[in-house]
């Protein structure tokens, strides 16, 4: 159920940005094989990279200027700060890592996947802290992160319930806080 949640989610995602429905059901495999795969080499909520795709909201073949005059780069706007931790991780050169992120969906999308498992490992469990750690380590910075992440989710799952016709799932925040049911993946 969740697998087939996620691929709603992705589906409708990426109804906002594919024109034709042959290159959507095309580029929808694609993009969805690339996600699962991540997700799963990673052990990682494929859901979870969606929403960080949405939240992230960068393009293939495009980088995005920071204040701190780094750049983002990608679908999932990895920074270049990580070049030389996902070259080794790929054991690539720079110059090759940095094409690959800013060219190649499944190649930026795994290097995301890889550097949120950096931060969920990082955070010991704590799954929310983890998904900050993608963006910053500054608390302010990581708290605004976090609620663009709920606006994501809450976006998303009622996207998905329309697609499906169904009522979106419960509550995604609880009484005491976010609830953590995207933790496993359904592996």
């Amino acid at each position: 159920m969740r697998r087939l949640l996620c691929c709603m989610v992705a589906l409708a995602a990426l109804r906002a940005h594919v024109g034709s429905a042959a290159a959507l059901s095309e580029n929808g495999r694609l993009i969805g094989g690339c996600i699962n795969a991540a997700a799963d080499m990673h052990r990682l909520p494929p859901a979870m990279l969606v929403i960080l795709l949405n939240v992230e909201g960068g393009s293939l073949g495009r980088t995005s200027s920071n204040t701190n005059n780094t750049v983002d780069i990608g679908p999932m706007q990895v920074n270049q700060i990580w070049i030389p931790q996902v070259a080794a991780h790929w054991r690539a050169t720079a110059a090759d890592t940095y094409r690959a992120l800013r060219d190649n969906f499944c190649a930026n999308t795994e290097a995301g996947a890889w550097i949120l498992r950096q931060g969920l490992d990082e955070a010991q469990g704590d799954f929310w802290k983890g998904i900050g750690y993608y963006h910053s380590h500054d608390p302010h910075h990581k708290a605004v992160y976090l609620q663009s992440v709920l606006k994501q989710v809450l976006r998303l799952r009622a996207v998905a319930g329309r697609a499906s016709g169904a009522p979106a799932p419960g509550p995604v925040v609880a009484a005491n806080g976010p609830e953590t049911s995207l933790q496993s993946g359904g592996h």
